[in-house]
């Protein structure tokens, strides 16, 4: 089973660690594609309109200038580098530091995949720098980097037949590889107040945290079925399941009081 998180806007910068290195990351047949995202980033970033170029404010200035220097800024692994409502569910930094003496946690923090503007997909230990950059910009040349990503994940390995991932991403990174609909599970949540239903987006993002921090602290094994999933998510949330179709992937949602 795989794991399949969103990055977060804000991202945590390492205090001190290795400079990026490409060759050390996961799917290394992204590589050539993450180094020419770099460069357009870092050429994007120190233009006199940069901030404009990829949609942030003056308070990010900051974050922008750190793009030019990605390559020799400190690196820390991607589940400490991202942060946020998601990752503070999840317990990220907790996950990370108990890995370091575990080797079965360690194997399931790389089977948590983080699909990223930047690098594409890294797994939850890569080691990746601080940066500013949202899949929905368009990057010059590059285009818009949803297009510019999708065929190229679309030919990255990322599931083996017949395993199933938990898919806690927002759309645009969805769109940049949408995966087999009868193999990718979404995950969302509702609130129900008499008899209307509401859908939840920013708490959903604690849910779909907290759900994939109980399922890598478990001492069982990830589950390696749909039904396995559903059946660990009953174990502490109302749930409904949707099955999927020829055009849309299962839909597990947690059923909230309202």
């Amino acid at each position: 089973m795989k794991i399949l998180l969103p990055p977060s806007e804000g991202k945590t910068p390492a205090e001190t660690g290795p400079p990026l290195d490409f060759e050390s990351l996961s799917a290394p047949e992204l590589n050539p594609s993450r180094k020419r995202v770099l460069t357009a980033l870092k050429s994007v970033s120190k233009r006199r309109d940069a901030l404009a170029q990829l949609g942030v404010g003056a308070s990010l200035a900051a974050d922008v200038e750190r793009n030019t220097v990605l390559d020799t800024t400190p690196c820390a692994p991607a589940l400490l580098t991202y942060s946020g409502v998601l990752y503070e569910a999840m317990g990220a930094a907790e996950l990370v530091s108990r890995a370091a003496a575990d080797t079965t946690l360690q194997e399931r923090l790389r089977q948590v995949h983080v699909f990223s503007a930047l690098f594409g997909r890294v797994h939850g230990l890569d080691l990746i720098p601080a940066y500013r950059l949202a899949m929905k910009t368009d990057l010059g040349r590059l285009g818009r980097l949803t297009s510019f990503w999708k065929p190229i994940l679309a030919k990255s390995p990322e599931l083996a037949p017949a395993e199933v991932a938990l898919d806690c991403r927002s759309s645009d990174y969805r769109s940049a590889w949408p995966g087999p609909h009868d193999q990718v599970i979404t995950m969302g949540a509702v609130t129900v107040s008499g008899g209307k239903r509401r859908v939840v987006s920013h708490w959903a993002k604690f849910y779909r945290g907290e759900f994939a921090g109980r399922l890598l602290s478990d001492a069982r094994a990830l589950p390696a079925s749909t039904d396995e999933l559903v059946a660990r998510a009953e174990e502490n949330y109302e749930v409904e399941f949707t099955p999927h179709t020829k055009s849309k992937p299962a839909v597990l949602t947690i059923v909230l009081p309202g």
